[in-house]
């Protein structure tokens, strides 16, 4: 089973374009499992949808009108539950990054399993990646809020990715979810610290990957922020001419 769940993600995986005019193709998911109540769900959909058209993040997407990033957004619960929220869209102006905010923020949550199959979702976003447009930068962005309790184990999923070294490398970055509530003794910190060891551990993986964190559902929009900047910071150059090399080289 666990040779099958590696050959799978390496399905779809041709060199990656090396005149790619995509300067980063970006996933965002979600976790809508069960420990996701109505509230923290929207906390977090509207999170993305104004953490998207941040004047600071508006910049960074459009630094480069040529070699512009193409964003896609899905929701995962359960082993069989992954939902497409925005197919691959490029953004190429700030009208466009305004509709894909709006269309977030008009969503309404759908029927979706309790569980937690970190593992599923990761290998989902990696087949988006594999099946999207070839550009300079994959990245898989994976919210949680619990560790996987259903489905393969992320270690499973991430043991059959390209190396870092690989062209066809993906980084996968991760948004780690405290609680809302102060728990006994406001121990989030701790739990916050716990969650984020185990997904550095066991998910995240490629060139500058990182665990980003929000205290609870609440922070979600400024942790998300911090989180963008970041990643699209990697390839945010003032002047970028990939000339007959990879940049990956």
């Amino acid at each position: 089973m666990k040779f099958a769940l590696v050959l799978s993600l390496l399905i779809g995986f041709g060199p990656a374009g090396v005149q790619a005019q995509c300067r980063q193709a970006l996933v965002l998911s979600l976790d809508v499992s069960g420990s996701v109540d109505s509230r923290e769900y929207r906390l977090q959909l509207d999170g993305l949808a104004s953490a998207l058209i941040d004047p600071d993040v508006q910049n960074a997407i459009l630094l480069q009108p040529g070699h512009p990033v193409h964003l896609a957004v899905y929701e995962w619960s359960g082993p069989k539950y992954q939902r497409l929220l925005l197919g691959w869209s490029k953004i190429t102006s700030r009208e466009t990054l305004f509709n894909v905010s709006s269309h977030l923020a008009n969503l309404r949550r759908g029927p979706a399993p309790p569980g937690t199959a970190l593992g599923k979702s990761m290998q989902y976003g990696v087949n988006l990646l594999a099946n999207g447009p070839p550009c300079w930068k994959r990245t898989l962005d994976i919210s949680g809020d619990g560790k996987s309790n259903f489905g393969p184990h992320p270690r499973d999923i991430r043991a059959g990715l390209p190396a870092s070294s690989s062209p066809n490398a993906v980084t996968i970055n991760a948004l780690v979810i405290g609680s809302d509530a102060p728990v006994f003794g406001d121990t989030r910190q701790v739990e916050i610290s716990e969650l984020s060891a185990y997904f550095n551990a066991w998910v995240i993986s490629g060139p500058d990957a990182f665990v980003e964190t929000a205290i609870g559902f609440d922070d979600y929009h400024q942790a998300m922020v911090r989180k963008l900047l970041r990643e699209l910071d990697t390839l945010a150059v003032s002047s970028l001419d990939p000339g007959p090399a990879s940049p990956f080289q």
